[in-house]
This record gives structure tokens, sequence and C-alpha cells, in this order.
């Protein structure tokens, strides 16, 4: 199970509070956008503007870090938080999340947690996001870990040639092929060369179940997004994908039955 910018439903989006309840429900892993700062760094942010989840104005690319940073990021989610006397005193929750302090976090948690980052384009940076993300997963150890390390990371996007750019620079990274449809070529389940997995939206496994088993044969696995109501979960469920990407990981995995070992 994995929270789609930390766990949309309850918490502020791609924030570090939302991350937090995130992994301590007990997800396998954590999805966030990336998109590249006008001074360089890599930061959660799924939109190109910042004016629907902050009180900003303007493109991501053309504010500094420390100019998102005094953006305030939760009171879009919450409007009436300064009424609520539950609310906690502590901002940490609510702090905007930088791609170094998600992968810190999940570095530091109690147990292994995958992390799927998914490169924006088009963008006004094109490569540098790519190149900018390896160096950062070079300074974990997740772009070439050491022969019998896993790294955490797969890298996820709509864009093929995005993927193309991170597998030049790291070959050994796991790729997600993300679809809004399956092109005709991809039909009987292949990929582009070298993508590690099938991201097909929840809508295509609606309207075509027997692409998972398609998928499956080709020695794909498959992610699915964004998987949020009952039915769409137990579909995923009883296809056998491998992975569900939802807004409510509470109740994915209250309804995913859990495997064992030996599964």
């Amino acid at each position: 199970m994995i929270a789609h910018r930390g766990s949309g439903t309850v918490m502020p989006e791609h924030t570090l509070g939302a991350y937090r309840w995130a992994l301590e429900l007990g997800v396998d892993g954590l999805e966030c956008d990336v998109r590249l700062t006008a001074d360089g760094h890599l930061v959660c942010v799924h939109d190109r503007r910042v004016e629907r989840t902050s009180n900003g104005r303007g493109p991501v690319s053309t504010l500094a870090l420390d100019q998102l940073e005094a953006l305030d990021w939760a009171t879009w989610k919450n409007p009436w938080r300064d009424l609520d006397d539950e609310a906690p005193d502590d901002d940490a929750p609510a702090s905007f999340v930088t791609l170094e302090r998600l992968l810190d976090l999940v570095k530091d948690w109690n147990q292994p947690v995958d992390v799927a980052i998914e490169t924006k384009h088009p963008t006004r940076y094109a490569s540098l996001v790519e190149r900018r993300l390896v160096e950062l997963l070079h300074r974990y150890g997740w772009a070439r870990p050491k022969r019998g390390v896993r790294s955490p990371v797969h890298v996820m996007s709509f864009s093929w040639i995005g993927l193309r750019r991170c597998l030049e620079m790291a070959p050994g990274l796991e790729t997600v092929y993300l679809m809004e449809r399956v092109p005709l070529r991809y039909r009987d389940g292949s990929l582009p060369l070298g993508a590690s997995a099938a991201g097909p939206s929840m809508d295509i496994v609606r309207a075509h179940p027997e692409y998972v088993e398609a998928a499956h044969a080709a020695g794909h696995e498959v992610y699915v997004w964004v998987a949020n109501d009952s039915a769409d979960i137990e579909l995923c469920t009883s296809v056998g994908v491998d992975a569900i990407i939802t807004d409510d990981p509470e109740t994915a995995l209250r309804l995913v039955p859990e495997q064992s070992p030996e599964d």
C-alpha cells in the first residue's frame, strides 16, 4: 500500500504530517511528486503553481526554497484550524517538505519503507530535474546500491524520456511508466525499454482488468493510481496488482488482507 502524497484525504498533501501519519498506519510506501525550485532544490509539490495548496502565488519553478517554506501549506485543508481547540500547537505536522527531508524520514523510519518519486513534466528545467534527483539519491546510496542492498526508490513518470534520463545515470533504478491510457503498442503488457513496472490509472483497470494479467505475463509489476473507494481497492486486490497508490491508506489497509511471509 502506497500513500499518495502522504494521505491526502486526511492531512494536507505533501506535508510532513501527512507522511508521518501514513507511516504510523503501517503503509508499505510513500508517493511524492517532485519539482525544482528557482534555486535548485527538489521539493514535493504536485501542481505547477502553488495557488491550490498554499497561500502563495506563482509557479514553483520561479520561487526559491525559502519563499516556499514561508508559505502556509495547511490552511486550505483545514480553514477552521485556528478555532480548533484540539489542533496541535506545533506547526511541524504541516511543514513544507523537500525531497531530502522526505528521504531522511524514510531512511530513519523504524522499518523498511519504499518511496515512489514522480518527476513532473513538462518543466522549464527539463533534464535538470532527473539529474538533481539522481545526485540526491547517490548521497543516500540509493542510486547505485551495493550488491545485496535494495534501493527503496521507484522513479515514476508519464514521460518515458524522463525515465530514460534516470536510467542512463543510474541503470539500477526501478522505474514505473505511468499511463492515463495504454498506448496501442503496449496493450500486450510490454513497456518502453527499461521500465520495471506499469503504472496504469484506476480508470484503465476498471475498463480493462485483463491488462494486469498481460503486464504480469510480460514480466512487469503493476502500480495502480489512485484507488480510493472500496470497490476500486477490492478490484485491485482481485486482479492481483502489485501496489495500490491511494489517498486513503487507512481504509485501503483495512480492506486489503495482510499477506503472510510465505505469500
